[in-house]
């Protein structure tokens, strides 16, 4: 028996007329992003748009609305976002069947970043208002995102000096050459105009000459910030020596060198970024290390950050700051090692929040004698910082809270980087890449609240 195939018939769908209601249901992650818009204050927005004039612009509702919709959804190139209009029908709604083209949208993004930083906490009010966000304890942590900078524009420090002397000796050979020729004792080349020549090496010489000021200055930043990691460890080793009435184990730590490393480097595409380790493997990049402080209930990203330090040691004021006061203050905030330091325990509870800083790696398997280990008497008041943490950290509260952690502030990235897609910056300088990552955080919100509003039956 022949087996029969269901075949389309594609000139009758060609005119097959589509209800976007019917296509887009009232729990679509579109008509969310456009309900959430319509309840924001955008006046400081229109405003800017007021003092314009000229011809008749889009609604930021509409510019807003795709942006916040094509990065929740790993659209982040405004001509995709355009192409979409004509193409996808979410992105055709939000649009209202109009078609904005990738200029305005490009130039919107970039016009308004410090608005949309704004929007990121009215978005927020808005759960915290519907019952779905209560802050009360906090997840921290941070990862790498790629700059839009490649590495072959980057220049090392070393090799800013050794072009510097090759450059000079050009310059000297050609100013020798130009008053040679001047006295008729040579004939130049048709085309070499040496005037020309030293120009464009004095203007190269003066570019390396700045890049190294930048390097030098970020030596003496970075120095200062190791100097104090170093005093802090020394004065741990000397508490335990003093405490123990024996030499602490394990080598002694040792100063930091000042001055630039030969290694730093200065990318001439985007200046403020910083050559970082990446995290899926052992190469080094490009990058910008961005910051969230996750709310451990709802998992709604409520405190975004950025820098372009290294590691995270810094990171943790501009976390707690990041949180928008409306919101209230947790209770406790939690963080891995990558962010303990003395410091970072005082700046928690200067504003009246627990922390909870691990103090160290965990191993990947905890061998099973370790849940029988008793958490011993607290330790006094003498004990150091890192000490007292440990405690604290093996209180049941302690264990609770961070093994929360694990499952609400590394998803989320988890999220933003593997299902969002967002791996690499469009826009470039710390404080248009800053806006860019709220505009991230923004997107990952909106589908968070999407779903806590779905579970709740408000939409």
């Amino acid at each position: 028996m022949t087996k029969k195939f269901k075949i389309p018939n594609y000139e009758e769908t060609l005119k097959l007329k589509v209800s976007l209601e019917e296509v887009l249901p009232t729990t679509h992650l579109a008509r969310f992003v456009v309900d959430i818009i319509a309840q924001l204050d955008l006046s400081k927005i229109y405003l800017h748009f007021s003092a314009l004039g000229g011809g008749i612009a889009y609604a930021p509702e509409i510019l807003l609305g795709l942006l916040f919709y094509g990065y929740a959804t790993g659209v982040f190139s405004s001509r995709k976002i355009e192409r979409g209009t004509y193409e996808n029908l979410a992105f055709r709604f939000i649009a209202g069947d109009l078609h904005p083209d990738h200029d305005t949208i490009a130039h919107f993004r970039k016009t308004f970043l410090v608005e949309i930083q704004d929007l990121f906490v009215q978005i927020l009010l808005q759960g915290q208002l519907a019952g779905v966000l209560k802050l009360e304890n906090l997840s921290g942590d941070g990862s790498k995102i790629h700059a839009d900078a490649s590495k072959s524009k980057a220049i090392s420090y070393k090799r800013i000096g050794e072009l510097e002397g090759v450059l000079r000796e050009e310059v000297a050979k050609l100013f020798e050459v130009a008053e040679q020729a001047e006295k008729g004792e040579v004939q130049l080349p048709k085309g070499l105009v040496p005037q020309d020549e030293i120009t464009l090496r004095q203007e190269r010489l003066a570019k390396l000459a700045e890049a190294k000021a930048v390097l030098e200055a970020r030596a003496k930043e970075r120095y200062a910030a190791e100097q104090a990691e170093f005093e802090a460890k020394q004065r741990e080793r000397e508490e335990k020596a003093k405490k123990s009435g024996r030499k602490p184990r394990g080598p002694q730590p040792q100063p930091p060198q000042s001055g630039p490393n030969d290694k730093d480097q200065l990318n001439f595409t985007d200046p403020e970024s910083r050559i970082m380790k990446n995290s899926n493997n052992a190469g080094f990049d490009q990058h910008y290390n961005v910051q969230v402080g996750v709310d451990q209930t709802s998992r709604l990203i409520v405190a975004s950050a950025l820098s372009n330090h290294p590691n995270d040691k810094r990171e943790v004021e501009p976390i707690l700051d990041a949180i928008p006061p409306e919101l209230g203050t947790p209770a406790a905030a939690v963080f891995d090692c990558g962010f303990f330091s003395a410091d970072n325990i005082m700046a928690c509870k200067k504003r009246e929040i627990t922390p909870y800083i691990a103090t160290g790696r965990e191993p990947h398997h905890m061998s099973w004698e370790s849940f029988l280990v008793e958490l011993g008497a607290a330790p006094g008041e003498d004990a150091t910082p890192k000490e007292k943490m440990a405690y604290q950290l093996r209180t049941e509260i302690g264990q609770t809270l961070y093994r929360l952690r694990k499952s609400t502030v590394e998803p989320v990235i988890g999220i933003i980087k593997e299902v969002m897609g967002f791996r690499q910056f469009s826009l470039r300088g710390l404080a248009a890449v800053l806006g860019e990552w709220y505009l991230v955080c923004i997107a990952y919100n909106l589908k968070r609240m999407c779903t806590l509003y779905k579970a709740n039956g408000l939409i």
